[in-house]
């Protein structure tokens, strides 16, 4: 009797996946269209029309550099610019020194009551910019703020923080007390990572305070402080909130190209310049892009 064979196991195709290169762009592409909508097509835009001027006869017309060789020589823009740089070069270092003791004050804990303590700090930085120089431009006013009860209370005359002399220095304190809180925590933040270890084997050789500081705290931070500095150099050259709201408590003082923001604003909206404007905006994102660029190289040189 003849045994039937086995029927052929049936050969099942196997199907090749397929890996799809694009699916990617599925995740980053609704970001990089929001990107570019928001940010490049403004900055491109910004580059287009800073390129032509608006004339009265003939409409606009492309010129080409000549707005950039305008405001390159125009004593206004320069005023501008050199006001910011003073700024920076004496508002950034006092406000991140103050925000680097407290950071290390509160790292240190010796400091009573510090949790309330740093968020005590850090509370200026939730409030808006325009409700802290609102606050302060009424604390500053020789007839109704803090600065005229003081003088009628005790007979004297204090010099008004918004006077052409002192309205920079009344402008860099609002800033510092807007973002020490915000630069602590960056340090802070910085400080909570470095191994204990290391304070240990401080503690073990002898070292104090000051030289675990030395030593120890600042070249682990210094990463963050160049972080906290950038930020600070860019913040700086775009200062417009704190001196355009107070233009109307010092006209005299705060004048409309008081800083370089300030003066492509007025020039836009006040003087109907936009091309003019548009090029002044270039040529300060240039400087600060510069400038921060060689903050960060020096920084990751000494890292190095």
């Amino acid at each position: 009797m003849a045994i039937p064979a086995a029927p052929a196991a049936a050969v099942v195709p196997v199907r090749r996946v397929r890996r799809r290169s694009w699916r990617p762009w599925t995740f980053i592409g609704p970001f990089m269209l929001v990107f570019a909508l928001v940010f490049l097509a403004p900055i491109a835009y910004s580059i287009f029309i800073s390129l032509f001027r608006d004339q009265m006869v003939g409409g606009s017309v492309f010129v080409g550099l000549e707005n950039y060789s305008r405001a390159l020589s125009d004593p206004q823009f320069w005023s501008a610019l050199g006001r910011v740089s003073v700024f920076l070069l004496v508002q950034v270092p006092v406000m991140l020194g103050i925000s680097l003791f407290v950071a290390m004050a509160v790292d240190s804990a010796r400091l009573y009551g510090s949790n309330f303590f740093r968020i005590s700090i850090f509370l200026p930085y939730a409030v808006p910019a325009v409700v802290a120089a609102l606050m302060w431009g009424f604390m500053y006013g020789t007839r109704f703020g803090l600065v005229g009860n003081i003088n009628d209370a005790f007979g004297i005359s204090l010099p008004a923080p918004l006077s052409p002399e002192f309205v920079l220095l009344a402008i860099g304190n609002i800033v510092t007390w807007e973002f020490v809180g915000y630069n602590m925590l960056i340090f802070y933040s910085a400080l909570r990572v470095i191994p204990a270890s290391l304070y240990e084997a401080a503690e073990i050789d002898g070292a104090g305070q000051w030289r675990v500081v030395r030593s120890i705290k600042l070249p682990a931070i210094r990463g963050a402080l160049v972080i906290a500095t950038i930020f600070s150099i860019i913040g700086s050259f775009q200062l417009f909130n704190e001196p355009s709201i107070l233009q109307s408590l010092a006209p005299n003082a705060i004048t409309t190209y008081f800083t370089p923001n300030l003066y492509a604003y007025n020039l836009s909206f006040s003087g109907q310049q936009y091309n003019y404007a548009a090029t002044v905006a270039i040529i300060m994102g240039l400087v600060t892009m510069v400038v921060a660029y060689a903050v960060q190289l020096r920084g990751m040189r000494r890292e190095a």
